[in-house]
Formats: C-alpha cells, sequence, structure tokens
C-alpha cells in the first residue's frame, strides 16, 4: 500500500506537469515563432474583400488585370492623429483605416515609459483595422480605396469631454459617404459608422466590410516575458450568441469561415490584448482568408439598396485594447472568453474573482496571491487533516512495518495481510495521503491559467525583486524556496520502505524546481505558500499523533 500511496503522489504531480505542457502545446506551439518582416507596398486588391453575390445582380470583386497597382506605404505625416484617454490613434485618410493604436495605460515593457502598440503599420509588423464599402457602387475597390476628405489632422479629447467624433468624407456623383469614428471617455470600443447620402438619380448599392489584417509576425507582448517562457495563443477567434467563443489558428485562415450573425465578433488574440469586430444593425457575414505573409478576418453586411433622395447608415463597433473581462462582455457575447482558462475555467473565474476581491482591499496583488492561498488551505484543511493525520499514524507505524518486513522476509503475501491487519487495528488508510496533492492538482492548475491570462497581474509588482508576477522570477529565488520547503516536507512523511522510491522522491524536489524556474512568479508564490502553511499544519499533526502515541503507550505498560 505505501508503494501504491507514493506512486500516486508522482504521478500526480507529472500528470500536473504534462497537462499544463500539453495544454501550451495544443493552443500554442503553432504560434509564429520568428518575426517576419512584411513587404514595404502591399496590393490594395488583396486587401479588398470579394462581395458575394447573394443578391444575384451584385458582381464578385476580381482583381484587376493589371496586378502591378500597389498602393505606397503610408506618409506618416498624412496620417490623423487622434489622442483620448485611453487612446494614441493614427487614421490614414486613403480607405479611413486604423493603422496605428498605441494603449496609454499600458506600458510596451515592464521598465518602459511607451504606451504598448497594439495596432501598427511598418515593416517590422503589420496589424491593421480595415473597413470600407465593396460592391457594386462601392467606394473601395480592387483599383484603390477611397480617398477622404478631412477638417482637421489632429483630434484631441479634452478633460470632461465624453465623447470624440472624427468625421471622413467622400463625395461622387451625387453621393456623399461620411465616415466617423466615435470614441467614448474611459472605454475602448470605438463605433465606425457609414452615412451614405444619396441625392442622385439613381439607387445606391454597396456592403459594408470590417477586418483586422495581421502578418505572421510573433506577439510582441512576449517580449518582456525572459526568452524561455511559455508562448501564449496568438491567431483569430470568432463567435455569436449561439456559439459564443472559437478559436482559429492562423494557418486556418485559407479554410472559408461560412458564419452570419448580427450580434456576433470576429477578431485577433494574443496576450492579454485583443482586436474585435461585431456589426451592430445588420448581419454580417464572417470571412477569414490568408495571402502571402498577411491573414484576414473579417465579415461583410449583406447588400444595402439606397435609394435617391434617401440615406442609409451602417453601423460597426471596433474594440482593440486589453482583456479585461468585465469590458468585453459589454462588447460582445463571448468576447470576454478571450481570457481563455481553459478547460478548468469555472475553478479559474472562481479563483480570479476572489483574488480580484483581495486585491481591491490590499492593492497588491502578491499578497493577495498569499492571502488567496490561505483562504484555500482553510478550504481544504478538514481533507488535509484527515490526510496529514493518516500519513502522520503512518510515519509512527514506521518500525512495525520494519519489523514486518524483517519477519517475514520475501513472503509478500504474508506481509500484505499483516499490514492490512495493521492498517484496520489502527485505522489508517495509506490512501488518503494522496489527497492534499490529487486536490491541489486542479486548483494549481486553473490559476495557472488565471496568471497566464489576466491582464490585471501584467507588470504587477509584490516586493522587492518581484515586480512582474506574470512573468518568470528573473533571479530565480522563488523556485528555490519553493524546492526547498518541498524538500523539507517530504521529511516530516513517513519515508518510503522501497529504496528505489526513495531515490525517486528525493529528486522529486529538484525536478520541480527545474520545472518551477521558468513559471509565472506568481504561481510559484502561491506554491511556496501553500507547502509552507502544508508544513506547519503537518508538524502540529504530527506532534499531535505522537503524543497520543506516547499516551497509548504510557497506558499499555501501567
Amino acid at each position: 500500500m505505501q508503494k501504491i500511496f507514493r506512486v500516486m503522489i508522482i504521478i500526480a504531480m507529472l500528470i500536473t506537469a504534462y497537462l499544463l505542457i500539453l495544454a501550451w502545446r495544443d493552443d500554442y506551439a503553432d504560434a509564429p515563432a520568428v518575426d517576419t518582416v512584411s513587404e514595404a507596398t502591399t496590393s490594395v486588391s488583396a486587401d479588398i474583400p470579394a462581395t458575394t453575390g447573394a443578391a444575384g445582380d451584385i458582381p464578385v470583386q476580381t482583381l484587376p488585370a493589371d496586378n502591378s497597382i500597389v498602393a505606397a506605404a503610408p506618409d506618416s505625416a498624412a496620417l490623423i492623429t487622434v489622442t483620448t484617454d485611453r487612446y494614441d490613434i493614427k487614421i490614414n485618410p486613403e480607405g479611413g483605416d486604423i493603422e496605428y493604436a498605441a494603449l496609454k495605460q499600458f506600458d510596451a515593457t515592464l521598465d518602459s515609459d511607451e504606451p504598448f502598440v497594439l495596432l501598427e503599420s511598418n515593416s517590422n509588423r503589420i496589424y491593421v483595422a480595415q473597413s470600407g464599402l465593396i460592391g457594386q457602387d462601392g467606394i473601395d475597390t480592387a483599383e484603390g480605396r477611397a480617398s477622404y476628405s478631412h477638417t482637421a489632422n489632429n483630434y484631441v479629447m479634452e478633460e470632461g469631454q465624453q465623447t470624440l467624433s472624427v468625421p471622413l468624407t467622400y463625395q461622387q456623383d451625387g453621393v456623399k459617404i461620411t465616415k466617423t469614428f466615435t470614441f467614448t471617455q474611459g472605454k475602448y470600443p470605438i463605433d465606425i459608422s457609414y452615412q451614405i447620402q444619396n441625392a442622385s438619380t439613381s439607387a445606391w448599392q454597396g456592403q459594408m466590410f470590417a477586418q483586422l489584417k495581421r502578418d505572421d509576425s510573433k506577439d510582441p507582448g512576449m517580449s518582456d516575458k525572459g526568452a524561455l517562457s511559455m508562448a501564449t495563443y496568438l491567431g483569430g477567434a470568432w463567435g455569436t450568441p449561439d456559439d459564443p467563443y472559437n478559436k482559429l489558428k492562423f494557418k486556418d485562415f485559407s479554410e472559408q469561415l461560412a458564419v452570419t450573425s448580427d450580434e456576433g465578433w470576429v477578431g485577433i488574440v494574443q496576450h492579454y490584448f485583443v482586436s474585435a469586430w461585431t456589426p451592430e444593425n445588420f448581419t454580417g457575414k464572417f470571412f477569414t482568408r490568408e495571402t502571402g505573409n498577411d491573414y484576414f478576418i473579417g465579415f461583410n453586411s449583406q447588400p444595402v439598396n439606397v435609394a435617391p433622395n434617401k440615406q442609409v447608415t451602417l453601423n460597426a463597433t471596433l474594440y482593440a485594447g486589453p482583456k479585461v473581462q468585465s469590458e468585453l462582455k459589454e462588447v460582445a457575447v463571448g468576447l470576454n472568453q478571450t481570457v481563455d482558462y481553459g478547460l478548468l475555467w469555472p475553478i479559474s473565474k472562481i479563483l480570479f474573482a476572489i483574488l480580484d476581491g483581495i486585491h481591491k482591499v490590499l492593492g497588491n496583488w502578491g499578497w493577495s496571491i498569499i492571502v488567496l492561498t490561505i483562504l484555500v488551505k482553510i478550504a481544504l484543511m478538514w481533507f488535509s487533516n484527515k490526510s496529514y493525520y493518516s500519513m502522520a499514524k503512518m510515519r509512527a507505524l514506521a518500525p512495525r512495518l520494519a519489523a514486518l518486513k524483517e519477519e517475514h522476509g520475501d513472503d509478500r503475501m504474508k506481509m500484505s495481510q499483516e499490514m492490512m491487519g495493521i492498517y484496520k487495528e489502527e485505522k489508517v488508510n495509506p490512501m488518503a495521503g494522496c489527497l492534499p496533492i490529487l486536490m491541489q492538482m486542479p486548483i494549481f492548475l486553473a490559476l495557472y491559467w488565471v496568471l497566464v491570462e489576466s491582464v490585471e497581474l501584467r507588470h504587477a509588482p509584490w516586493i522587492l525583486w518581484i515586480q512582474d508576477l506574470s512573468a518568470m522570477d528573473p533571479w530565480f529565488i522563488l523556485p528555490l524556496l519553493m524546492g526547498a520547503s518541498m524538500f523539507i516536507q517530504q521529511q516530516l512523511n513517513p519515508q518510503p520502505a522501497d529504496p528505489m522510491q526513495a531515490k525517486v522522491m528525493k529528486f522529486l524536489p529538484i525536478i520541480f524546481t527545474a520545472f518551477m524556474l521558468f513559471f509565472p512568479a506568481g504561481l510559484v508564490l502561491y506554491w511556496t505558500v501553500n507547502n509552507l502553511f502544508s508544513m506547519t499544519q503537518q508538524y502540529i499533526v504530527n506532534k499531535k499523533v505522537e503524543e497520543e502515541q506516547k499516551r497509548r503507550t504510557v497506558k499499555v505498560l501501567s
């Protein structure tokens, strides 16, 4: 039984390690691993999605006969700049695309004063939010994008200003199209609207599209996590109210996405941040496609007819910001699930809710993790006490079991019968010692995803050298303390009689220390505090059992 007990502990720990590696591999191993410098110029037609022809008379958009038509890289001096409390934005009047978005509330790296850049278009990385009008009378075609006029080059949201509108206008043959970006104070969602005013004598017909374009460069959000840190998911995602969250890796973008929804969303997910489009007053047909090193995910509206002397407005919302669950939930159903906690998401959500509540009181995520650890230990204390009591009894019975082995030698059947008799007499369950480990494993795995996925813990300091609980300990002090606590805790447990098992158990702290070197410091902090609390609890139980054994011995002798 002792052997089974030891083997189960080892298996539980190794399964935990395996599950973490497996989960990482399944989601993240296919993410682009190297930077690929994109071409400085891109074919205009490659950016324009084809119309569906669903109405019968809507022509399918095709490439021009002369494929040499290209759009020069935008002149940064010509871009329209927008400054709000959340964003530094740059909009290209050619097409009205957002080609730069910096998040002012997030630093680029731990020691940087520069804001984190989510969207950008340069020689190192292409990641932009595009939208336009295509179809029969669309102003964005394979030959070129619409060139909008605008009244100012710089827009600034003043203090106390609730909304900021940036209008762009295009006029042709009696049709006036106003593309307006509306920013709201304290919010990341950006409303993009197309007002189509038809003052001509014939009907106008077209479709709105909204898409995200990204190359295969690596996630810049991982640049300050250490060279050996595990990568996180980088790829596409989409959802509808009936099917809230689906991941779609870049390598699968060449497969046609045939989904329609008026409340759904399409996006690109990276570590801690997401960009997503959602239609507002129309049914969008989702699509993905791949062109060279560029990947597109977006949607088209159904064909829209604007009669003479009439106007129609089409709206869509762009979210480009951090994966804050409470904010994402308000944008679209399922978008909050881009904070992907994996299979153990119910436990992860509970842990994050408790952790967030503690943080609101303490104001420090490190101390919050310590309090969370203690609360978890208190919640499991009854089970732990039963387990530690059984282990302490096993430790006290070690001399009797050793004598039994000497007495019966190689008669394993007889020795097993005698051992079971002793366990029954002493009311000991050798398997009970597995409970603490087995019950901690789901919590450990769930907390791992909380620390990896929750943007709230990005660059969150604790004390002294730990300035980012979501990254590995730069000096490896916490993993070494964790290993030391694990070794000391082993000394409080009954030692295995089998020499081979004893050697394996001695190496286990070393193995797990090496394993923890590259885990988030917050997770290692949790496990270290858990070990310290367990050691204290087990020491108290051991002393109690020793006192009981002494009283029993005195009673027997008297």
